[in-house]
């Protein structure tokens, strides 16, 4: 990746001061989040970083108490983004590849197409409560790679952090108005720089509103068509949808500095922002998701993964095509 330096300390003042305001986040489903397909968008690049180490490691931190079946599903879904996984197409691998991929930094580096979950941290015993505010996420971070005996390594030039938090654990504004959550730490909490992302279960506290559409979005939004999950769970499936937003987010703009849209970066338009709720050709309009395709027993997916894993993943922007777009799409 390029290089994540540790931040002058002037600049973690600012940062810590403007931190809500600038913490990069999925939002709660809602129609009027989609782009109009004749809508004007000018995804820009601001000449910093994207993650481009290969391969990038990513580091897993599991706040709260995990059933192992829904470790799995997370865990294949990110063996199976890289360009090596084995996979019938369209592949995760291939929804990578064909978007988040095509982005660079001002070196001509493309974001990586290689990932390797390279250490994990179970954080069973809740150390930050079961009621966390976005500044929390930090500090559970130093935690973990605090830790002893067994803590993760610190690594600001190819590490990523996930920090994946159980059904009963609560965020602010979590279900009010974001899903998950990318930023980058501050040296003077953690010890350097290095990205991370945050992505809660939903499943009991607003799957209609996180875990859209393997939940009902609500009257107020038309309802829509409720899918099967692919892998059987509406929470976990619904954290797979999040977590790849919020990668193709992370990955593009990991210090908030590199590529979105908009005049501020207090409030950028990220790649993923941009095609909320679009899974296939065909959506965007209301609550339609698109064409996807139905596996014998009725469950929904847009993709293939690794071990016979299918995921519905969200379209992305396509910065050659200009458009929302996923490798399962006919044009």
């Amino acid at each position: 990746m390029g290089r994540l330096l540790p931040v002058h300390p002037f600049l973690l003042l600012l940062a810590a001061a403007a931190f809500a305001a600038v913490v990069r986040s999925a939002p709660v489903y809602g129609p009027d989040y989609l782009v109009d397909g004749n809508q004007l968008v000018d995804m820009q690049y601001h000449m910093g970083p994207v993650l481009s180490a290969s391969p990038t490691n990513l580091y897993l931190i599991w706040y709260g108490r995990w059933d192992p079946a829904a470790q799995s599903v997370l865990r294949d879904f990110l063996a199976s983004l890289s360009s090596t996984a084995a996979a019938p197409s369209p592949s995760v691998s291939d929804w990578w590849a064909r978007t988040p991929r095509l982005y660079t930094d001002q070196t001509g580096a493309n974001v990586t197409g290689a990932f390797v979950v390279a250490g994990e941290h179970s954080d069973a015993g809740y150390s930050h409560g079961t009621s966390l505010r976005r500044a929390d996420v930090q500090s559970v971070i130093r935690s973990a790679v605090y830790a002893y005996p067994d803590p993760l390594p610190l690594d600001p030039y190819g590490g990523a952090y996930l920090v994946l938090t159980s059904p009963d654990v609560a965020m602010d504004e979590f279900c009010r108005a974001v899903c998950g959550f990318h930023y980058f730490t501050f040296a003077s909490v953690v010890g350097v720089t290095v990205p991370y992302a945050w992505v809660g279960n939903s499943a009991a506290q607003c799957p209609g509103k996180c875990a859209f559409p393997f939940a009902a979005a609500g009257a107020e939004y038309g309802n829509g068509e409720v899918l099967r999950p692919p892998n059987g769970d509406v929470g976990v499936d619904g954290m797979v949808i999040v977590l790849g937003h919020e990668l193709a987010e992370m990955a593009t703009n990991p210090l908030v500095n590199a590529w979105y849209a908009g005049d501020t970066p207090t409030a950028p338009t990220e790649i993923a922002d941009l095609c909320l709720g679009v899974y296939g050709d065909g959506g965007g309009a209301g609550v339609l998701v698109g064409n996807v395709s139905r596996a014998p027993d009725g469950t929904a997916y847009n993709v293939h993964g690794v071990n016979g894993r299918r995921f519905l993943l969200q379209w992305l922007w396509n910065p050659v095509r200009g458009a929302c777009y996923g490798p399962n799409s006919t044009n």
